[in-house]
């Protein structure tokens, strides 16, 4: 958890997503003598660290040609119809607009293929009642876009806080000029529909940035030397007042350059305004600080326990086993304390959840007078209600739906009529997300349907399981499985399954509107169907974090135990066997992609890994690495390369395969603009692979769209087009 202030977060979702082949492996010495990259690096040990020259010409040479090969391959009619019935499901018209409501208005973003790059636009909530809204569009990113001649991505709003009874003025938009991290900020009039002239224009970079007041920001951004972490985002944060240069505006918090990120937030609350200052020092420990009489103090707390602010409120999350005064409190707990006695050390901690073997928190939210918990049991949903004011009772609010996800979310805390009301949606794989209103009052009364999105393709036929493999230590691992009903046991399947495992990130079900088409309903030539598979391996957050604690840093391979688990009980269990058997992930999904290439390849037919981490040698060095040494281990430490080592892909391909076993077909695909990943370690693991003779190997990158892979819907329909044709040609037949 983080402090968050609910009038400045982003306006955008409810309550608050010719064939040309160039030498893998050139340049290279043929004397064998000492080749040196852009940067003066000896690339004797790893022949291909000139492909890390994001893009340099000879770097670009290869990935146009890679780019050309695989396209040659992939996209042909087969391929069309497939991207088309994508595009089709993400450019519907028909799709729910999730909003926010900011004031009197209820704010939504939207793509279409009229306006692939977006609008931002707000509605009334009668309006929104209907079938098709009337809706104010606030910024075309489109004409916005043609107009300035940068491809802007739209990143986001944050709105100012207007005066009491004022409607909402002023907003910090955020927008990308090539899908990846780093934004330009600007001020925006919703009067007038226009960028204020002489505003706020924070130039482009990896920026964080809170409304202090309307003449005032807190910035934490790049200012020049010194400015940034070892991680890439900022180290210091300043307080910008409107028409000063930001370079000579104050420094009013900074932290060690080892630390991952600072940041610091004004929230506006009424009754409740304060500076909050937060010391990210790695992904799962961070120190928070509150602005008193001039001064940072600190919330004294363990690093690892999480601390968020709610008005009088100060709340805890330990991420391990925290003894406070005495009293024991284990991981995924949710503590609640007065602050002003917390600070004042005569608090006493109150317990609001404590999670069992087969449950864990995954978020929280507040109405005006209730605490909504939103929890997961063997990774399905349930919902609570605390009442702070009936000494905190808890209470279930009843859903009756297995099998699905489902969350609860406040609509407007402070709306004086509606300020317990919430957003409710459901979802499931097979069931098209639905959106109600509802009201926590002492009857709860069953929320009202709002809307509810249409069906994308034909799940008649279809049915949806959870299952359990035993991983190598005996740990049961859950899964779910979406099949054809009746699904013959013979192992002629095509199946794919998909994981993460990483980060504390749930896999919970989601209609699969876009992969219904692009893989459950097509057919091999004997009529198969395909099936899915979603692994909650350890690494995620499904059991909170006990379950991803335990597969952190030298128990990493816990992880890829766990997947390869899940791949044998699917064999075993007779739903699909090695040649039909294909996997995919991304990110740190593409890393487990990596993990089951060069240590399962006898399990899987063929792999699709994306924006991945690859090269666990130099991920620290390379875009935003450094901030993920507490997951991961730091290479650059003898001791911990040690285990690093054992699931760095990229190195994992000089071990010998099993007799009689070859690597999965692969495609390896990342985007250019990813500044986050970056696109090196998925060309170099490609190259390698193919020095080594791996026949069905093939690279694609976009040109933009950052670590999401694509800009625009067209662009996520090829890259998702791409990844299900390459992944059916291989096991299909």
């Amino acid at each position: 958890m983080s402090s968050s202030n609910p009038r400045e977060s982003d306006a955008n979702s409810p309550g608050r997503s010719t064939t040309t082949v160039i030498n893998a492996s050139s340049p290279t010495s043929a004397s064998g003598a000492q080749v040196t990259n852009a940067q003066g690096e000896n690339t004797s040990e790893d022949p291909f660290l000139w492909l890390e020259e994001l893009d340099s010409q000879r770097a670009m040479d290869w990935v146009v040609g890679q780019n050309n090969r695989t396209e040659a391959e992939l996209f042909d009619n087969d391929f069309e119809v497939i991207r088309s019935g994508i595009l089709e499901v993400l450019d519907a018209t028909d799709r729910i607009p999730m909003v926010t409501k900011r004031g009197e208005h209820y704010y939504n973003f939207w793509r279409d293929s009229q306006h692939p790059k977006g609008l931002w636009r707000r509605t009334g909530w009668e309006s929104y009642l209907e079938n098709d809204p009337v809706w104010e569009i606030l910024l075309d990113i489109d004409a916005l876009a043609a107009a300035e001649k940068i491809e802007w991505v739209f990143s986001g709003a944050q709105m100012l806080r207007p005066a009491a009874n004022q409607p909402y003025e002023r907003a910090l938009i955020k927008l990308s000029p090539d899908g990846g991290d780093q934004v330009r900020v600007r001020e925006f009039d919703l009067p007038t529909l226009s960028f204020v002239p002489g505003g706020f224009d924070l130039p482009v970079a990896k920026t964080k940035v809170s409304w202090a007041d309307a003449d005032t920001l807190l910035v934490a951004t790049d200012v020049g030397e010194g400015s940034l972490t070892l991680s890439s985002y900022a180290r210091t944060v300043r307080r910008l007042s409107r028409g000063q240069d930001l370079a000579r505006s104050p420094e009013i918090f900074a932290i060690d350059p080892s630390h991952v990120l600072a940041f610091v937030s004004h929230d506006s609350t009424p009754g409740f305004e304060r500076d909050v200052a937060h010391d990210v020092i790695d992904f799962y420990n961070s120190k928070t600080f509150l602005r008193r009489h001039d001064a940072w103090v600190p919330i004294e707390v363990p690093t690892d326990v999480g601390v968020s602010l709610h008005r009088d409120w100060v709340l805890f999350s330990p991420q391990t086993q925290w003894t406070h005064e005495g009293t024991i409190h284990i991981p995924g707990t949710l503590l609640l304390a007065d602050l002003e006695e917390f600070m004042a050390g005569t608090a006493t901690l109150r317990e609001i959840f404590v999670p069992s073997e087969s449950t864990s928190l995954q978020s929280i939210d507040f109405t005006a007078n209730y605490i909504l918990l939103n929890v997961l049991q063997d990774v399905a949903s349930h919902i609570y209600i605390c009442d702070p004011a009936n000494d905190f009772s808890i209470r279930p609010l009843d859903i009756g739906s297995p099998l699905h996800s489902f969350s609860a979310s406040a609509i407007d805390d402070e709306d004086a009529t509606g300020g317990d009301d919430f957003w409710l949606t459901l979802t499931g794989f097979l069931t098209p997300t639905t959106l109600a209103r509802g009201k926590v009052s002492d009857n709860d009364d069953a929320p009202r349907v709002i809307k509810n999105a249409p069906s994308r393709f034909d799940a008649a036929d279809f049915e949806v399981s959870q299952h359990f493999a035993v991983s190598d230590d005996g740990t049961r691992v859950p899964y779910f499985q979406i099949s054809p009903r009746d699904l013959p046991l013979d192992g002629k399947n095509p199946v794919l399954m998909n994981g993460y495992g990483g980060f504390q990130t749930s896999l919970t079900p989601g209609y699969l509107g876009a992969l219904g088409p692009g893989w459950l309903v097509r057919r091999t030539e004997t009529g198969r169907r395909g099936s899915y598979v979603v692994a909650n391996i350890r690494g995620g957050g499904e059991y909170g974090p006990r379950w991803h604690r335990a597969a952190l840093r030298e128990n990493r391979h816990r992880a890829y135990e766990d997947f390869a688990a899940i791949a044998r009980d699917l064999i075993s269990r007779g739903v699909t066997r090695r040649e039909h058997l294909a996997a995919t992930g991304r990110s740190n999904g593409g890393l487990l992609m990596g993990n089951m290439i060069t240590g399962y390849p006898e399990l899987f037919g063929a792999i699709s890994c994306g924006v991945p981490l690859l090269d666990m040698r130099r991920y620290t060095r390379l875009a935003a690495g450094h901030s993920w040494i507490a997951e991961y281990g730091d290479p650059e430490v003898p001791e911990d390369w040690e285990f690093v080592k054992t699931f760095s892909p990229y190195h994992r391909l000089d071990d010998a395969l099993p007799e009689g076993v070859d690597y999965p077909a692969s495609l390896i695909w990342s985007a250019t603009s990813d500044d986050r990943v970056g696109p090196v370690q998925a060309r170099k693991m490609a190259a390698k692979m193919m020095s080594k003779g791996a026949t069905d190997v093939r690279y694609h990158e976009s040109l933009d769209g950052g670590h999401a892979g694509a800009s625009d819907n067209k662009a996520s329909a090829t890259m998702l087009a791409t990844s299900y044709e390459f992944l059916w040609r291989h096991i299909s037949s």
